[in-house]
């Protein structure tokens, strides 16, 4: 079969693979679709000692069943299923608790991600992934190439903005900082969920565009000026939640500069923008939460998939063959790319 397979420093090609063999806990799935995501870019330029060279790459994955395992119930051959981006335990403190993202098997302390597919196991950017069925969730009838990014594009902001979910009153205002991959699923998920006003940034004006149709109240240019205008918004009281979907440092100050008294920010982009506190003068108003947010829950990626099948968010995609994918990967880094990639084999 064919794989994307990391080959060297920010180098990806297509090798010839063998179809995975599956355990009898697994199903073999036929790929309908694969996601690209900034995190893929980021993996394959952490240098030629990456213990993950040679990897088939691919964590946002859907497709159907091809082959079911000896002891695999709940699941036959042609049903559409979305990989889970975690591979919890299930049993695990943490799992028992609903918080898988957090499982002490799949994600251990010192680990650089939680174990998860693409990430120290064979990736969905490939004609079949071997998966087992506990880590697959029904997609009914969601179009695979359309439902695969919703593993982290949508998961992922559902999970920030669930922890955040007591704070997003009717009355509340939200800032969210970034339009791509992720931003745009997030700012879909406010708008079908909440009644909060809604400001979203970003440096594109297409992007921005894209806001102002999808829910948000006010889309701003993300420049110099962009703090200003949010705490002139809000009588300069600041937001009560701010979500910071890429991470460079002008985001993180933009962040770190409109959150109110009590409010939160959630920071879930990996640009590596950083803040300085210190314990009794802080940099920060009394009160703020902040949470490094990664991934989420099974129950947050239920939630995303039943609101894209009632149609109340849907990820904006531009559809690859698996042979493009090199070129795939090119386009996302040079910033070509709005919304989601797929891969389609």
């Amino acid at each position: 079969m064919r794989a994307v397979t990391y080959v060297k420093a920010d180098t990806v090609e297509i090798q010839e693979k063998p179809v995975p063999e599956i355990g009898s806990d697994q199903v073999l799935l036929k790929v309908g679709g694969a996601g690209l995501c900034h995190s893929d870019i980021t993996i394959i330029g952490l240098g030629d000692d990456n213990p993950l060279i040679g990897s088939t790459l691919g964590h946002e994955v859907a497709g159907t069943v091809e082959k079911v395992g000896d002891d695999v119930t709940g699941w036959q051959v042609g049903d559409a299923a979305l990989v889970a981006l975690i591979y919890s335990c299930g049993t695990c403190r943490e799992c028992l608790a609903g918080r898988d993202n957090q499982c002490e098997v799949a994600y251990p302390r010192d680990a650089l991600a939680p174990l998860s597919p693409g990430i120290g196991t064979p990736g969905g950017m490939a004609d079949y992934i071997p998966v087992k069925a506990h880590h697959l969730d029904p997609i009914g009838d969601l179009d695979p190439v359309d439902a695969a990014p919703l593993a982290d594009a949508a998961l992922t902001p559902m999970h920030a903005i669930n922890t955040v979910r007591d704070r997003l009153d009717a009355d509340a205002t939200i800032v969210t900082i970034g339009l791509g991959g992720l931003g745009h699923m997030a700012l879909q998920i406010l708008a079908a969920t909440t009644g909060a006003r809604i400001i979203a940034l970003d440096t594109d004006e297409q992007k921005l565009a894209y806001a102002r149709e999808h829910g948000a109240d006010l889309a701003l240019k993300s420049d110099g000026d962009a703090a200003a205008r949010i705490l002139d918004e809000t009588r300069g009281v600041g937001a009560d939640v701010v979500f910071d979907f890429v991470g460079v440092q002008p985001t993180v100050d933009l962040a770190v500069s409109v959150v109110r008294g009590g409010g939160a920010i959630r920071f879930v982009g990996l640009g590596g923008g950083s803040f300085q506190y210190t314990a009794a003068s802080g940099g920060l108003p009394w009160g703020v939460n902040i949470e490094r947010a990664y991934g989420g829950t099974r129950a947050d990626m239920r939630q995303a998939v039943a609101l894209a099948r009632a149609g109340k968010i849907s990820v904006a995609i531009s559809r690859y063959a698996l042979d493009d994918a090199v070129q795939a990967f090119e386009d996302l880094r040079n910033g070509r790319i709005q919304g989601r990639a797929v891969l389609v084999p």
